[in-house]
């Protein structure tokens, strides 16, 4: 439900009494991942989204009825053959959905974390025992917590110490562990949801092509820095969607910020007085992407040139050059398109090709990606 925080942590300041269908769990080609909600007020206001719209109105319900008795279920959909006038997903998937009245305790105070941008993960058992379904905690980067999931003294502990390690990795998913707070007893099924700053977008070069790709990277829920070592370029007035504009050499401002597994280094500046040092420390660095724009010649006489500098065959493999996917583009928004979908499929998974006609699967997040159980941590 921290996907629509800045609106839920409104309503808890209003005074409004409202529900929050969470998903918890997907399965074959489910729309939406799991921390997905829809959440509904006790006037019948609904914001969010579980599933592409099949299974919105039976949610509904759920919610106004866990407004009215005060209880939390978990409640799955699927696709039935038999029954075509059945609830479920068309798409053939399954999705698991857990549905709890949200009346104080740490929940507000999550929300409030969450839509102002700190770090935090909430954790809620989401499979067990009934009477445990929903309790929740609050859960810092240092592993501090507040709240409480209820039965074992141990429990809460535990839980803490994994929905930290998620948050760490900026994952939100399910986590197995033993009621008792251990790898053994009874299971509980845990939903941690994640709350972390926006990954980072550094696009290098204020070109025309940079200020599509900002609109983009925005859209896709970045925040977005852009670095040119020329002050007459690199203005607020040129980029004024981005979050930061800096001037500085790129490869001394890239050295001197933070970027972690999640960055992503747009390089569009194609001068080679730019583009190698920057390359020779981004293709060194930790991070999601890294692309560089410019024709195969630009490429293969940069490629030399990094190669001239000690950069390693394998180093240069991560480099997406030239970046973006093959759509034809031309103009800069069209190419910011193609740069984004090559984003999104570098994090994803995808291959870049058509799904009319292709034997690939929709939906390429490996459940390793979100899943962790006690049984698998040594």
């Amino acid at each position: 439900m921290l996907d629509i925080a800045a609106e839920l942590s409104r309503w808890a300041g209003q005074g409004r009494r409202f529900a929050v269908a969470t998903v918890v769990a997907v399965g074959g080609s489910a729309p939406r991942e799991p921390g997905a909600a829809l959440a509904v007020d006790d006037e019948g206001t609904v914001i969010g989204s579980v599933s592409g719209g099949c299974v919105e109105g039976a949610v509904y319900e759920l919610c106004r009825q866990a407004l009215q008795d005060g209880r939390t279920v978990v409640e799955r959909f699927g696709y039935s053959d038999d029954d075509a006038f059945a609830v479920g997903l068309t798409c053939g998937g399954v999705i698991d959905i857990l549905v709890t009245p949200v009346r104080g305790g740490v929940l507000p105070a999550a929300l409030t974390a969450a839509a102002g941008g700190e770090a935090a993960a909430l954790a809620r058992i989401a499979g067990g025992p009934e009477e445990l379904l929903g309790n929740a905690l609050l859960v810092r980067p240092d592993g501090s917590y507040e709240g409480g999931l209820g039965g074992h003294p141990l429990l809460d502990r535990t839980a803490a110490g994994e929905a930290a390690a998620l948050l760490g990795a900026g994952r939100t998913g399910t986590v197995t562990i033993g009621a008792e707070g251990s790898r053994c007893g009874r299971p509980l099924t845990l939903l941690v949801e994640s709350s972390v700053a926006p990954p980072r977008m550094i696009v290098f070069g204020a070109v025309d092509f940079a200020a599509a790709l900002v609109r983009v990277g925005k859209f896709l829920g970045h925040h977005v820095t852009v670095c040119d070592a020329r002050p007459v370029f690199a203005t607020r007035a040129r980029f004024p969607e981005a979050d930061e504009v800096v001037v500085d050499w790129p490869h001394r401002y890239l050295a001197a910020t933070d970027t972690d597994s999640r960055t992503v280094l747009c390089v569009l500046t194609h001068d080679a007085k730019f583009d190698v040092p920057l390359l020779e420390l981004a293709l060194r660095l930790p991070v999601a992407y890294v692309g560089a724009m410019g024709s195969r010649r630009t490429h293969e006489d940069r490629a030399r040139r990094l190669r001239e500098t000690g950069v390693t065959e394998r180093e240069l493999a991560r480099l997406r050059s030239p970046i973006g996917l093959d759509l034809g583009a031309r103009s800069p928004e069209e190419t910011a398109l193609s740069i984004g979908a090559e984003i999104v499929a570098a994090r994803r998974g995808g291959s870049g090709v058509a799904l009319t006609g292709a034997h690939t699967p929709i939906h390429h997040d490996a459940p390793a990606a979100r899943v962790r159980r006690m049984d698998s941590v040594a």
